[in-house]
């Protein structure tokens, strides 16, 4: 299968989706300095870091194929809580998302030309956590290199009561955003004979 976009993403879940999705792709991992800027929004700070994933790929790539890239954040009370440091961060994390709700932010950058961007912002309500319950979910190594320290495709769905919005944008690139954008560039996701 020949491919039709790259994938500016080492997220292995990003390509699972894309693989739900039918598409064929290539991956070309970007590395860009994720740091939140001094006073930056969470909505800005993914925008902005989607965008200069694609963009950094695209700048390198022969230009024949889309570059597609997403970022995602989960959000606490206005806070970013990026992919834990250690173990101490992601228990810090989850004991403050336990019995809460927040938001996960996911843009999706999209390049062939032209710059196009969505965003989907979901919501996620935990039920109350127990240290040992989150020390034995830190032992699976799950929490590792996830945002907000959960996998929701995961045993972390386990803490989840509730959610709204896009799943697959909590998992890492929301589809019906992801293939709004594609047709914008004349991929299709459903092919017709």
């Amino acid at each position: 299968m020949t491919a039709e976009i790259i994938l500016a993403s080492a997220s292995p879940r990003r390509r699972e989706l894309l693989e739900q999705m039918g598409l064929a792709y290539l991956v070309r991992v970007a590395e860009v300095d994720e740091s939140v800027l001094v006073s930056e929004s969470p909505v800005d700070y993914v925008r902005r870091v989607a965008a200069k994933k694609s963009q950094q790929v695209w700048q390198s790539s022969d230009h024949r194929l889309p570059v597609l890239s997403a970022d995602t954040s989960v959000v606490l009370d206005g806070m970013i809580m990026g992919k834990p440091k250690d173990q101490v961060d992601a228990l810090t994390m989850l004991e403050a998302l336990s019995g809460v709700t927040h938001q996960v932010l996911t843009a999706v950058s999209l390049r062939y030309g032209q710059h196009w961007q969505a965003m989907s912002i979901s919501e996620v309500t935990f039920r109350l956590l127990s240290a040992q319950e989150i020390s034995a979910y830190w032992a699976t190594g799950e929490p590792v290199d996830k945002a907000g320290g959960y996998a929701i495709q995961g045993l972390g769905a386990m803490f989840v009561e509730r959610c709204s919005g896009s799943y697959s944008g909590i998992v890492g690139l929301p589809l019906f955003e992801t293939m709004s954008l594609l047709e914008n560039v004349g991929v299709k996701v459903l092919k017709t004979a």
